[in-house]
């Protein structure tokens, strides 16, 4: 009894360590257990929604090695007379049965709140781009502005060309995407979200999404969808400028500058650097920057 007693105070003493622990830095390398760190308050919430899980799965492995241990210890062979044999413990079977239970609820009531919180859409976000996709490449469009044209200022990406998407730090943007042909999907993996791009359903419920990007940058962006030959190579990148440099780039887009000329005119590349396009024969294709 005395021994099996310390053995239950020091599994009380590494649950509460690890406890305790979970109050620390959450945003810290480790904490993040390999997950990326995200650049958007969505990704923020994905993340902790990751770190949690890791912290209860290593709370239970905890217990489990424990009582492995505490078994092969107790339960050694003490000599050759038949140990007293047991057909059933009821209360023990009903922990089996209930505690799964209990850990599974967790578990989906924490994702489905992180995942209405991350496709919560608010009321008037501060920026609206469509996102149209098309075999094989992106064309965004900037609906609340009038190029020189007269039409709503755009970019659309070509075959030696990587589409730029410039959106502001530090406000909502909304994304309102469409296929033209096929099934794509929108993905910026620093945001760590995608969303299927379903044809037929332009600015529905489920084609609509927003984020909250909090550091500036260059990120690249994927088809994340099988669809066709150059799938593969369907890049864009996604630059995210202050509020003011925003406003400088639309102003510019606006008076009609192109889009590299917009963003040198801001102090940004004019070019993607995050991914560049991907020479096959006689033409080109996009493709990861080394």
């Amino acid at each position: 009894m005395a021994r099996r007693s310390r053995l239950a105070r020091v599994a009380a003493l590494g649950l509460l360590g690890v406890l305790t622990l979970t109050g620390c830095d959450l945003n810290n390398e480790f904490w993040r257990f390999g997950f990326p760190e995200g650049v958007t308050e969505e990704a923020t919430a994905v993340r902790q929604l990751w770190t949690g899980s890791v912290i209860a799965a290593l709370i239970i492995g905890f217990i489990v090695w424990g009582l492995i241990v505490w078994s092969v210890i107790m339960h050694r062979k003490k000599g050759d007379e038949l140990p007293r044999q047991t057909a059933y413990n009821l209360p023990l079977e009903i922990a089996y049965s209930i505690f799964p239970f209990i850990i599974i609820a967790g578990l989906f009531f924490f994702t489905v709140t992180v995942q209405n919180d991350v496709m919560e859409r608010s009321d008037e976000p501060d920026t609206t781009i469509a996102v149209n996709a098309f075999k094989w490449n992106w064309q965004f469009v900037y609906p609340d502005t009038t190029g020189a044209d007269g039409e709503p200022v755009n970019t659309v990406g070509a075959t030696d060309e990587i589409p730029i998407l410039v959106i502001p730090v530090d406000q909502d943007v909304r994304f309102e995407v469409a296929s033209a042909d096929v099934i794509h999907s929108f993905w910026v993996p620093e945001f760590l979200f995608k969303l299927d791009v379903i044809p037929g359903n332009e600015n529905g419920r489920d084609n609509v999404f927003e984020v909250h990007p909090n550091e500036e940058g260059a990120y690249v962006g994927r088809c994340a969808e099988l669809c066709g030959s150059y799938h593969a190579y369907m890049n864009f990148e996604v630059r995210v400028v202050s509020a003011d440099d925003y406003d400088s780039y639309l102003a510019a887009r606006e008076q009609g500058q192109s889009t590299r000329e917009a963003l040198e005119s801001i102090g940004q590349e004019g070019e993607a650097t995050t991914t560049r396009p991907f020479r096959v024969g006689d033409g080109y294709y996009q493709r990861a920057a080394d």
